[in-house]
């Protein structure tokens, strides 16, 4: 399959957790992070998923949040 989307990012499954309506997918890569993907519970049937697979996430947006970080000790904003 082509594909037009530039940002793939190879990795394989560690875990899949399943809700009512959403699986969230976590996949490790190769640099050592991982990524997490929230899909549907029928995509994530339909496209066989389980722990070990390999998967390329696609990343196909036109928009990115960039946040900066407070600086206040106290803040519970992660910095």
């Amino acid at each position: 399959m082509n594909i037009s989307a530039r940002n793939k990012i190879f990795g394989e499954i560690t875990k899949l957790t399943s809700g009512v309506v959403n699986t969230e997918v976590v996949l490790a890569l190769p640099g050592g992070g991982e990524l997490v993907s929230v899909i549907t519970k029928a995509s994530a049937k339909t496209l066989k998923l389980k722990k070990g697979s390999p998967v390329v996430a696609v990343i196909k947006s036109s928009d990115i949040l960039l946040v900066v970080p407070c600086g206040n000790p106290n803040c519970k904003c992660g910095k």
